[in-house]
């Protein structure tokens, strides 16, 4: 058991609701290789514990009270790019999603996700890998397609 200890990732949640953070944390608890490192209700508070615990992964909520989860995003991946950030969230909108992957997050999640998917969300993340669910991957890719070029090609 000791090489499971060593490849351990420790997990920082962030989201303004104490119900959400109990259920994550229980979670995280059950899960093999994976440890609660701490859990914060907003921005300000996520980035001071980033400092102090030095998570593996941070599991950020968008909107929260304070300093939203974009700008902890931002500030974080220039204070501590090692730190991997999953974005999970209930909302669905791909601006939101564009701005945080463009902030640096390695994922993107909404809180209707199986147990599974964010277990293997959390473990790519931690390997510097960026896992995005199929349809998510789908919206990216539409968001950031280049238009077709206009005038002289076309006949």
């Amino acid at each position: 058991m000791d090489s499971a200890t060593e490849t351990t990732i420790r997990v920082l949640v962030v989201d303004d609701h104490l119900i959400v953070r109990e259920g994550l944390s229980l979670i995280l608890e059950t899960a093999e290789g994976i440890e609660l490192a701490g859990e914060a209700a907003d921005g300000a508070a996520a980035l001071q514990l980033c400092r102090e615990l030095q998570p593996d992964v941070v599991l950020m909520d968008l909107r929260m009270p304070g300093m939203d989860g974009l700008t902890a995003i931002r500030r974080l991946a220039a204070a501590q790019p090692e730190i991997a950030v999953i974005i999970l969230t209930t909302y669905d909108e791909d601006d939101l999603m564009m701005q945080g992957l463009q902030a640096g997050a390695r994922g993107y999640l909404l809180k209707d996700t199986s147990r599974a998917a964010l277990l293997d969300a959390i473990r790519a993340a931690a390997r510097g890998q960026t896992l995005l669910s199929p349809a998510i991957m789908q919206r990216v890719l539409a968001h950031t397609a280049a238009p077709a070029p206009a005038g002289p090609l076309a006949r």
